[in-house]
């Protein structure tokens, strides 16, 4: 009891110290919407109440304050991400019914085999791989039900007191995340920095100039993400089974049956639809991923199995969502609007600026931690949104050629670990312990940032092309 009434102050007390110590700096507004991000990492680490209930912060401090309209703050609680996640959640409880799950999960596994390293780097190389050309939030939702599915195969039912899963879903969170600066249409940031190199360049950011750039680094954090997830401390070098088991069991299942077939086609459907979504956005402008995946969602409420039910029916889907999800995933963007329009990220920006910055690798360094905090606490895009113009006018005032820092903040906007908010939120939704992710992700995230930083640095010595476009 005493432990958790410790918990339950360390909220509020470091919400009040962050308030005095950052009034000056910030003004009030601002010093409060920092504080407000303190007190949800420090109930997210000690957990006195359930992560889903500390989402929820960011809506009560800012009634109570009234920093920004109240508005701001509700929308972002049924934004256009949450309808993707709500539709997706339905697709997905699907396969728990018809138990899809458990045979897509041992197919994985007589693919990849027992082996934990062999699993942490396939995990990895498909999450980063994939959310190259999707959306990051669709990569994680088709990942995380198989791995837990996965989990429950080979026994580990409590999947929040499971340390063999948790390099599994670090790498999934962590790979869907970095992934999307692979090509322009990984992330939405993208096409924010996009604009932004047009406008400076005055030409077109053709899609081979990005990969060109970007390739080499991406193997360079897939490598460093690969290294820390293997040297993880783990119960066992192998998941329980083999191969030949695996295989054993699979062939039990037999034929796949109409409602396993009906939900594996709405899930590769809603996930075709999310890719090709520059094939019919002429005619379709408003169908964006997020609707594709409401409406298939929708139809497992119509569509029927071999024994003639429907696929999905509301009082199984009422009591199944992952409504704390819902809510985990958008605090980060309603937070992030309270930071931004409190004017602390303006604040920020002229304490960079007054660093005294050259240019060198301590800049890179500077730029890229503060892209990476933006991105711990609002999304990728708000992250871009609010650094590309920050580095960007300070380039301007160095007279430093800006394409180089720019192309740095793309990078280190993909490449926030600690946090639950955001794509990390999925994961962490299904059983991944948030406090872990937020003490494994502060490490990597301090290797990160130095090491893009050096990398960038590199590349402008030894890359001519990389600072000119």
């Amino acid at each position: 009891m005493n432990k958790r009434t410790a918990a339950l102050l360390s909220g509020p007390v470091l919400f009040a110290l962050t308030v005095v110590l950052l009034r000056e700096s910030f003004g009030f507004k601002g010093a409060t919407a920092l504080a407000t991000a303190v007190w949800m990492a420090a109930w997210w680490i000690f957990r006195p109440v359930s992560i889903s209930v500390t989402s929820l912060l960011p809506i009560v401090i800012n009634a109570w304050f009234a920093l920004v309209p109240n508005s701001v703050v509700i929308s972002k609680y049924f934004s256009e991400i949450v309808v993707l996640l709500l539709g997706s959640d339905m697709i997905c409880m699907t396969w728990t019914l018809t138990g899809l799950d458990k045979r897509v999960s041992v197919k994985a596994l007589c693919a990849i085999g027992p082996s934990m390293k062999q699993q942490i780097f396939v995990w990895l190389l498909a999450s980063a791989g994939l959310s190259i050309f999707l959306p990051n939030v669709v990569v994680a939702e088709i990942f995380c039900p198989i791995a837990v599915a996965m989990f429950h195969f080979v026994g580990e039912q409590d999947i929040r007191k499971s340390r063999l899963a948790v390099p599994i879903f670090l790498a999934i969170g962590w790979g869907s995340g970095f992934g999307g600066f692979g090509s322009p249409i990984g992330s939405s940031a993208n096409l924010v920095a996009i604009s932004y190199i047009e406008k400076m360049t005055g030409h077109e950011f053709m899609y081979l100039d990005w990969v060109v750039r970007f390739l080499p680094i991406l193997a360079c954090v897939f490598l460093l993400n690969l290294l820390f997830l293997w040297r993880l401390k783990l119960p066992a070098k192998e998941l329980n089974g083999s191969r030949e088991f695996f295989r054993r069991t699979y062939a039990g299942f037999g034929p796949m049956k109409k409602g396993e077939k009906t939900a594996l086609t709405l899930f590769v459907l809603a996930t075709i639809l999310a890719f090709a979504r520059p094939l019919f956005a002429d005619i379709l402008p408003a169908m964006k991923p997020a609707y594709c995946f409401l409406l298939l969602g929708l139809l497992t409420f119509v569509l029927k199995d071999e024994k003639g039910r429907v696929m999905l029916d509301w009082k199984y889907a009422e009591s199944h969502a992952m409504w704390g999800m819902y809510f985990l995933f958008a605090s980060g963007i309603a937070l992030g609007q309270m930071i931004i329009q409190t004017g602390a990220v303006g604040r920020l920006a002229v304490l960079i600026a007054g660093m005294h910055l050259d240019g060198g690798i301590v800049t890179l360094l500077v730029f890229a931690a503060f892209t990476t905090l933006m991105a711990e606490i609002s999304s990728n895009t708000a992250a871009a949104s609010i650094s590309i113009p920050v580095v960007t006018s300070i380039c301007q005032a160095l007279s430093l050629n800006p394409v180089p820092y720019v192309l740095c903040t793309i990078v280190a906007q993909s490449c926030a670990y600690v946090l639950p908010v955001s794509t990390r939120a999925i994961p962490v939704s299904f059983g991944l312990d948030a406090g872990v992710q937020i003490r494994e992700g502060i490490k990597l995230t301090l290797l990160n940032v130095v090491m893009t930083a050096l990398v960038c640095y590199a590349c402008m010595r030894l890359l001519p092309y990389f600072s000119s476009l």
